[in-house]
């Protein structure tokens, strides 16, 4: 394995990971991970980091892709720091692999994306997601359930895992249909990502034109939207004061992930309140290809493995391809 990204990484940083790594591979067993299939890290394209910095020019002129310990901006719960939630959880996984070192070491964090979904692995977190290369799986890490729910069940792809088994086998909401990954060592978008998939509502935006300036390819899925008259009647998916607020931000009645984007930089709401609005869009106004559009109690049959869900629209497998900007 090879962390020598740059002078970031460290021989330091290089046996933290490599800790990290051992750690795991000693819990994982199972059958082996298709070399096809690819991590995403999804992420919402147009938020602002620590020093208002948009997140997309940060990643240019830092060059590597931060964790949340270092950026200070997360899409769920932000407890990055010593004696936080995420500070104990990766103490945990890894072994206290991290616990002494700086906050640029330590693993930025993604899905396997086994559904083959357009709009990435973890919509939860966001609408965008980079889609890093095949040897990134090589140094990643693996849990099912998410961290934050103490799992006990852990892979690397080098010795096998059952984690997709069990993803299959669950009964999860859609939003919580995921395969939490972690990269160890540094991720760089002019070594490591294949593509940066932005959603279709920021064309021609100042998010299309951050994103022009990466050492990466952008490419685009068809887009998160969601009418309000729609969200109406899914108003018990996150509570009705989360449509209310929908309502107030929407444009010509609908929303979208620009629309919301917009909501949290003007500062006017609450994060966490639209992060809920954001729930409600990915998981009812999701596109083709995304199996968050599974209709409302698809859950209720037995379930499939992900190569026998149907291609259509609300299909955990979808048939999708994303097009090249």
């Amino acid at each position: 394995m090879d962390f020598r990204g740059d002078e970031r990484s460290g021989s330091a940083a290089g046996t933290a990971a490599e800790r990290a790594l051992r750690h795991v591979a000693a819990l994982s067993s199972g059958p082996p991970v298709p070399r096809d299939l690819r991590l995403t890290l999804n992420f919402h394209p147009d938020r602002l980091v620590r020093g208002g910095r948009p997140i997309l020019r940060a990643l240019a002129a830092d060059g590597a892709y931060r964790s949340q310990f270092v950026t200070g901006t997360s899409n769920d719960g932000l407890t990055a720091h010593p004696g936080g939630d995420r500070w104990r959880w990766e103490s945990r996984i890894f072994g206290g692999a991290y616990d002494t070192g700086p906050a640029y070491q330590r693993p930025v964090y993604g899905a396997l994306n086994f559904r083959r979904q357009v709009v990435g692995a973890a919509p939860r977190f966001g609408s965008s997601h980079f889609r890093l290369t095949a040897a990134t799986l090589e140094r990643a890490t693996f849990c099912y359930p998410d961290s934050a729910a103490e799992p006990c069940h852990f892979g690397v792809v080098a010795a096998g895992m059952h984690l997709v088994e069990l993803a299959e086998a669950d009964r999860q909401d859609a939003l919580n249909d995921y395969t939490e990954a972690h990269v160890h060592g540094p991720v760089l978008p002019e070594r490591d990502v294949e593509a940066l998939v932005l959603d279709a509502s920021y064309r021609d935006t100042p998010v299309e034109a951050a994103a022009r300036r990466l050492p990466c390819t952008v490419e685009w899925h068809p887009g998160y939207r969601l009418s309000v008259a729609e969200l109406r009647r899914h108003a018990d998916y996150r509570g009705p004061q989360y449509v209310e607020l929908a309502e107030r931000i929407a444009e010509d009645g609908c929303l979208d992930p620009r629309i919301i984007g917009d909501a949290v930089r003007a500062g006017r709401y609450l994060a966490q309140d639209l992060k809920m609005v954001w729930h409600c869009l990915a998981r009812f106004g999701a596109p083709e290809g995304a199996g968050t559009a599974r209709p409302a109690g698809a859950d209720g049959g037995a379930a499939r493995p992900a190569a026998q869900q149907p291609a259509a629209s609300g299909g955990h497998t979808p048939g999708t391809s994303t097009p090249s900007a």
